[in-house]
């Protein structure tokens, strides 16, 4: 989690969400990771879960993931809660709770639903001060600047 929280630092700073993702073979060797990339490449789907399980899918040519582990730095979405859940993943590790979107618990389990054919293992709240702490720099910063940017903005019009 300290690695992936140092990579989200770092994304952060590119002005992208700052959540990045890891998944982890039954033998804990990486076979995929992924950051967010909603901003940058105008994608709805960039999710950091998305992009590691795809690239996990295609190293192990099976979109079956019963053995692996993903650890990500946030709750995963619903989006990606339901991703988890198709792709069969075995274990999910993630830093921060999502009040907002969670969708391993906070505003919704789909691990646990009843119309789940899979369920995993789930540990959430791993380094989640840091990881809390990180998204809410971020996003003041995020909100800041956008109030900078409409002041300027009033000025000149």
């Amino acid at each position: 989690m300290e690695r992936l929280l140092r990579r989200a630092e770092q994304l952060g700073e590119s002005g992208e969400i700052p959540v990045t993702a890891v998944v982890l073979d039954a033998k804990g060797c990486c076979i995929g990771h992924g950051s967010n990339r909603r901003e940058w490449a105008s994608d709805p789907l960039g999710h950091a879960e998305l992009v590691a399980l795809r690239q996990a899918s295609l190293i192990l040519g099976d979109w079956r993931l019963n053995q692996c582990t993903l650890i990500v730095t946030l709750e995963p979405c619903p989006m990606c809660a339901g991703a988890l859940v198709q792709a069969r993943v075995g274990r999910v590790i993630y830093g921060a709770n999502d009040p907002k979107r969670g969708g391993l618990g906070s505003t919704i389990d789909l691990s646990k639903h009843p119309s789940a054919h899979h369920h995993m293992q789930v540990t959430g709240g791993v380094m989640a001060l840091e990881a809390s702490a990180l998204l809410g720099r971020w996003f003041r910063q995020r909100r800041q600047r956008s109030a900078g940017s409409g002041a300027a903005r009033s000025r000149t019009d």
